[in-house]
Order: structure tokens, then C-alpha cells, then sequence
């Protein structure tokens, strides 16, 4: 399916994962010049990309750059138990999968590869990045889910008992927790069309995907020195669903040498859809600077493979 947004040509289709799962997909692409980059977005819980992204995705292609983005397992259009979670390690594969089909065809080799998560779609990214430390050319994290604030995580003792149960009833809605939607987005009417949205998730979360978001959020907490790759981080002040400290803590721990913070005193914790208009407009302003630098710096990643192969050259031709 494909349909004219301005300037911009917008293209859905399903895709299926290694686990014969059938996955939604869509992208973002200019209509009459060469894209800049490749940006692939990775969602947050209980959210989609086709509806909850569309502002992302027409800003960045009307920016001049291609945007891809693709429905987690359990989220959005795509298969599988609504707002379940059974392994977030294959939420991660599944993205690997399709965005490295993306950027491997002939046309795409030569374009930077920016990865772009919003809350658990950070954590995605992060772990994208992970996965292959050295594939990916930049990120851009929006609010990421390095850790779970301690104002929507339950107890201690609640938690203990929680992820016992997840062995017997996984799927079961019972984690006492708000409303995120209340706490996430700060516009009545965006929290209005989520709540009408079929495409997202409503409601207490599943068992096994609540300890699935523990553990990811863990595991990125005690590891994030290990995250290289240049990146921009952007973050409500006010956030009270990821925690922003969490953030600043990436950004000081990160070996990476090349790194951005932004905190935004007194925004919410969605920046890019359901905060305050002129918000919205400032954080994005903010990022597509970034990227635009980044595509104003080169591709050191193919200056790197390029001086490879020259070097393997040169041996080869000595060695002769």
C-alpha cells in the first residue's frame, strides 16, 4: 500500500520474523531527492509506529531523510498476543533482521544507519547496538528505558512475587501499576487518541512483559559503558516513566566519544508526541541539527572499510 504526505512517500507492508510471526512495517521517504541517511525507529511499550510515529517519521523525511519503521511482536498491526512480551531478545532480533535487510541493498550501502528508539525502543536500540557494536553509525534516544522509574515500578516484595507467578501465568494483566498514559503524555488530546487507538495497548501489563522490561532495563543499567557509537539523548525533566538520571548516567558512563544530552526542564516523558506543540517542535529541531551534523561529518564507518581494503592491498602487493 502506498500513499502521497506532501513531499514525502509513505509505503506499508508485513514482513515475516524468523519465527514465521507476520510483522507490520512502514516507511517515510522523500519524494524527489536522495535520502540523507537511514533512520529506523523502534517504538515504545504498548505503542506502534504507524499512528504514534507518523509525526516522527513525516519531520525526518520532510528533513531529507529515508525512515523506516517496523511493530514489535505483540504491538501495533503486527502478530501476536496484544502488548506480550516473551522474550525481549527477540524483539531485538526481529529489528536486526529487517532494518539489516534495509540497509544491505545496493542502494542503501553507502548511507549512514541511525538508529532511533523512544522509551523501550531506547533499550532496543541500545541492544541493537550491542548485537553488532560496530554496524550501526549513530543513535538518537528518546527518553530511553535504561531504567524503570520508581514511581510506577512496584515494590521490592510485589516484584519477588510477580515474577514467580510469570512461570504459571505469564500472560495474565495484574502488575499493579497506573495509568502510563496519564503519566506519559502530556496532552489531553493525545492521551484521547491513544485511548481510541486500537493499535495500542491499554491496560495493567502482562505478567511476563512487565519482568521482560525489568530485566532489559537491568541488564542496560549495569552495562552502559559498554554502548560506543555517537548518540544523542533527549529527556524530559519531569519524566515519570523512564528515569532521567538514568540518562545523564549513559551519558557520563558511555565509552563513547562522540556524545549529546539534552534535558528539557519541565517536559514529560513524550517528546515527540503528546508533549506541548511548541515542545515538540524544539526537541525536534534539536535532533534533526544532530543528525544533520552527523551527515555533515561523513561516513567514518565506509572511510574505515575503505582504508581497510587499501591496506589489504598494499600487503598484497608487497607480499607479491
Amino acid at each position: 500500500m502506498a500513499g502521497e504526505i506532501g513531499s514525502i512517500r509513505y509505503e506499508e507492508e508485513f514482513v515475516l520474523n524468523s519465527r514465521g510471526m507476520k510483522l507490520f512495517t512502514c516507511r517515510w521517504l522523500p519524494e524527489s531527492l536522495e535520502p540523507k541517511a537511514l533512520i529506523f525507529l523502534c517504538h515504545g511499550y504498548a505503542m506502534e509506529c504507524s499512528v504514534s510515529m507518523k509525526g516522527t517519521g513525516n519531520r525526518l523525511a520532510k528533513a531529507g531523510f529515508a525512515v523506516y519503521g517496523m511493530d514489535s511482536e505483540g504491538h501495533g498491526k503486527s502478530s501476536g498476543l496484544q502488548g506480550y512480551i516473551s522474550c525481549f531478545d527477540d524483539l531485538v532480533t526481529d529489528c536486526s533482521d529487517h532494518f539489516t535487510r534495509i540497509c544491505e541493498r545496493k542502494e542503501n550501502k553507502k548511507k549512514l544507519r541511525i538508529i532511533m528508539g523512544e522509551s523501550m525502543g531506547g533499550a532496543v536500540a541500545l541492544l541493537l547496538h550491542r548485537m553488532k557494536p560496530d554496524y550501526w553509525d549513530a543513535a538518537v534516544l528518546v527518553a530511553p528505558m535504561c531504567k524503570i522509574a520508581d514511581e510506577i515500578k512496584p515494590n521490592a516484595l510485589v516484584i519477588s512475587v510477580l515474577t514467580k507467578l510469570c512461570w504459571i501465568i505469564p500472560t495474565w494483566r495484574i502488575i499493579p501499576t497506573q495509568d502510563i498514559i496519564d503519566f506519559a503524555f502530556r496532552e489531553p488530546e493525545t492521551r484521547n487518541e491513544i485511548r481510541s487507538n486500537p493499535y495500542c495497548y491499554k491496560g495493567r501489563p502482562r505478567l511476563q512483559t512487565g519482568y521482560q522490561l525489568l530485566l532489559a532495563s537491568l541488564d542496560l543499567e549495569k552495562r552502559l559503558q559498554e554502548v560506543s557509537l555517537p548518540f544523542l539523548i533527549v529527556h524530559g525533566g519531569d519524566d515519570k516513566v523512564t528515569d532521567p538520571s538514568v540518562s545523564k548516567l549513559l551519558y557520563e558512563s558511555a565509552s563513547s566519544s562522540d556524545k549529546t544530552f539534552k534535558l528539557y526542564h519541565g517536559m514529560w516523558h513524550a517528546l515527540t508526541y503528546g508533549e506541548l506543540p511548541e515542545n515538540v517542535d524544539i526537541v525536534f529541531r534539536d535532533i534533526i541539527e544532530w543528525l544533520d551534523d552527523k551527515v555533515d561529518l561523513g561516513n567514518a564507518r565506509l572511510e574505515k572499510e575503505q582504508k581497510h581494503k587499501n591496506d589489504n592491498l598494499l600487503k598484497a602487493g608487497s607480499s607479491q
